[in-house]
């Protein structure tokens, strides 16, 4: 339960991601806010790629990334200092604030205010609800646990679409309402915030262990918790030592975990699929779909999302994280090479697509989804969030968030440009950098699944790379030649 409630975190997330793709190919929304897009849009003779190219557009999408960067990184010391749950109710108010301006907007400031006090929202539930679930879960189940964030990130773009589908023929008001849903989440996101328990590591972290313990014993449902506990304990005490986890964070014993906080995220939007989320109503629209047929790509697209992340569910713990990343990298340069052939082919910057190539192009996009659903989507947010030890966790997971929002709001910003400039060849772009990133996590990524959040950093030592990087380990710690073994058969 305390998973699900915070889970609903991700929703948001979602619904914000989803909401302004299809909002901002409603015209009453343009020709309110963005009157020169609206006559561009609809004079007819403009180039195909370029219709909606506009800095002010993508500055309605984009400013609430980086309100969220920003944010997240105010958001660590809260969440160190007042816990994993103070972070997601503040998430919460902000989300409640912004959906209200946004509903009530009557100028293009009041818009981005609103998507501003949105994107701080983003900043601090994404640092609190992963971090919540890495810890709440049981190590076996928590490859699952975690992804229900990725899941409610997908519930909530799959919604978003289906919202705009359905006001898209509310003619002046219809956006209001789409932009004013947000709210519901919200709501449930605070109540559940003040309701749910707070996690153990957080409590023992703060001076509370007799308190963490009772929590530990209500959530693993048994009293047999010593070793775990133990675990927890020690790891707070090494991470109370540390006055100032950012500076930790660059020493060059976790320079792996660096490195990863850094990837992950960066290469998770790299793939390319916000800008397919983000714009797939623009994207469809461009590529000669009508409005409303492409809401309905875009629902489609939505749904085999999240779809998709139930299989990463089933199948993470499993199957391993390795094996995921790069069967669907592989399976993602596929489709992404497909879909520049087809339109560099077929379609000119002025001609329209022909049916059977557009189910073709549509088909072959909800392939690129899925892959992207099982493999980076959910694990780009599970393997930075489970890999830090207690005393850097929740500086690594800002800095894994600020990434991530940052080459969110990169694309965000640049996309709708760089379609008008590349044409097809952005799909391209994508694929080369799938392929890098499906040979990095093949040359530099230990397999963590099962194993318990305070071992991890054994698995740096062993892999053949990272223990160059790493420095020896002082013997008093117990973790010297001799002590090292005897951590490993304790895991096993």
């Amino acid at each position: 339960m305390a998973c699900v409630v915070a889970a609903i975190g991700g929703s948001i997330f979602g619904y914000d991601i989803g909401i302004s793709g299809g909002v901002t190919s409603m015209d009453p929304f343009l020709e309110k806010f963005f009157p020169v897009v609206f006559r561009r849009k609809n004079s007819g003779h403009q180039n195909n790629y370029c219709k909606y190219d506009n800095q002010g557009l993508s500055a309605f999408t984009s400013s609430l990334y980086l309100a969220g960067l920003v944010s997240s990184l105010v958001a660590s010391p809260v969440t160190r200092n007042y816990g994993r749950r103070a972070s997601i109710v503040c998430g919460g108010i902000s989300f409640l604030i912004g959906a209200i301006l946004n509903v009530a907007a009557v100028n293009l400031e009041m818009l981005i205010l609103g998507r501003i006090m949105l994107g701080v929202g983003i900043g601090f539930g994404n640092q609190g609800v992963p971090l919540y679930l890495s810890e709440m879960a049981p190590a076996h189940l928590r490859g699952g646990l975690n992804m229900m964030f990725q899941l409610a990130t997908t519930l909530g773009i799959f919604t978003a679409n289906m919202v705009n589908y359905g006001t898209q023929n509310l003619k002046p008001w219809g956006w209001r309402l789409s932009l004013g849903l947000a709210a519901a989440p919200a709501l449930l996101m605070t109540v559940g915030g003040l309701l749910l328990p707070e996690t153990p590591n957080s409590l023992i972290e703060r001076g509370r262990a007799e308190e963490g313990r009772r929590i530990l014993e209500r959530i693993r449902g048994t009293a047999d918790v010593d070793a775990e506990f133990m675990d927890m304990s020690e790891a707070s005490e090494l991470a109370n030592t540390i006055k100032n986890p950012f500076r930790n964070i660059l020493e060059p014993r976790n320079r792996p975990q660096l490195v990863m906080a850094v990837c992950m995220p960066a290469f998770q939007i790299l793939t390319g699929i916000n800008s397919i989320l983000f714009y797939a109503p623009v994207l469809f629209q461009t590529m000669g779909f009508g409005a409303s047929a492409s809401l309905y790509s875009s629902v489609i697209t939505g749904a085999v999302l999240f779809l998709s992340t139930l299989i990463s569910i089933a199948t993470v713990d499993r199957l391993g994280r390795r094996k995921l990343l790069i069967s669907g990298g592989i399976q993602m340069i596929v489709c992404q090479v497909i879909v520049a052939v087809i339109l560099g082919v077929k379609f000119g910057t002025d001609k329209q697509l022909s049916r059977s190539y557009s189910i073709v192009v549509v088909v072959v996009i909800c392939l690129f989804v899925m892959a992207f659903g099982w493999s980076w989507g959910p694990l780009g947010w599970t393997v930075p969030s489970e890999i830090f030890p207690l005393e850097t966790r929740s500086a690594g997971q800002s800095i894994t968030v600020a990434v991530n929002l940052f080459f969110t709001f990169v694309i965000a910003q640049a996309f709708l440009s760089m379609l008008c400039a590349f044409k097809f060849g952005i799909f391209l772009f994508f694929a080369a950098w799938i392929t890098v990133m499906t040979v990095f996590v093949y040359v530099f990524l230990p397999e963590t699944k099962g194993v318990p959040i305070e071992e991890m950093v054994l698995l740096w030592r062993k892999h053949w790379f990272w223990k160059k990087v790493m420095p020896d380990m002082p013997l008093e710690d117990g973790w010297g030649e001799g002590g090292g073994e005897r951590a490993d058969n304790k895991g096993h």
